[in-house]
């Protein structure tokens, strides 16, 4: 079974660039299932009802997951109440709109994705680790190929839950720093590992936004309001193949494809 795991999608050069590669991608590659972070898809912060509609929908992307700025557009919280193929992170609170966690079927086999979110730099939330703890138990009575997006500021954290978690899930890949990391491995256990996928969005930019922009702040201190950079864009993520008997990854390709 190929995996192929997306990384942030940001605003809209990285839809397009999504919508452009995603159906090659899937050719090249014999792809039998498709995760893509889409939590800055909307301007860079956030994502709406449309967007994520249009890429379970138009784009046959089967799972969404998300992160810190899943709520930045509020009109996205009775859309994701309803709509568990949009993910936000597992250890927010009890009582948070939505699921952190979701089996799809991918053919004649059933595949697992648990979102998780880091707390080093990040939103004091529930522990990751022990959230994916309680999860996995549970998923794992169900299938045992589950991938998991850790969402993620720092990458020790990212690091520590890929160890901890080797042979009990088929992936571990990181989100959030939007900077795409040349650790790909598949670890011990059987476990595919990449610290992060990278984004998906302008390559001309600082972490997607307008450069010049985020150069000014460096350079004065003062506040600016964030916009997405123009020009060329590129997909970034990794395809994986997963034994789908056993769920243990065979290889991770890193992916980073100009638009």
């Amino acid at each position: 079974m190929n995996i192929l795991m997306v990384g942030d999608i940001f605003a809209e050069s990285g839809r397009a660039a999504l919508a452009k590669l995603l159906p090659q991608l899937r050719q090249q590659h014999a792809i039998d299932l498709t995760v893509v972070n889409i939590e800055n898809a909307a301007g860079g912060f956030g994502v709406t009802p449309q967007i994520a509609r249009s890429c379970l929908e138009q784009l046959g992307v089967d799972v969404l997951t998300s992160g810190n700025h899943i709520w930045d557009k509020k009109e996205i919280i009775e859309y994701i109440a309803k709509e568990n193929l949009l993910l936000r992170p597992a250890n927010f609170p009890a009582g948070t709109p939505g699921s952190g966690h979701i089996t799809v079927k991918a053919g004649p086999h059933r595949v697992g994705v648990l979102n998780l979110m880091g707390r080093v730099f990040m939103n004091p939330i529930d522990c990751p680790f022990r959230k994916a703890d309680e999860i996995l138990e549970e998923m794992r009575r169900d299938t045992p190929i589950i991938l998991v997006d850790m969402h993620s500021e720092a990458t020790s954290e990212v690091v520590a839950l890929g160890w901890y978690l080797d042979g009990r899930v088929s992936a571990v890949v990181g989100t959030h720093r939007h900077v795409q990391t040349a650790d790909e491995r598949v670890l011990p256990g059987g476990t595919a590992y990449i610290t992060d996928l990278g984004m998906t969005g302008p390559v001309d930019s600082v972490i997607g936004v307008d450069k010049d922009i985020i150069i000014q702040r460096f350079l004065t201190q003062m506040p600016v309001r964030f916009e997405p950079a123009k020009g060329p864009a590129a997909l970034r993520g990794v395809v994986i193949a997963v034994d789908p008997e056993t769920g243990r990854a065979r290889s991770i390709q890193r992916l980073n494809v100009p638009a």
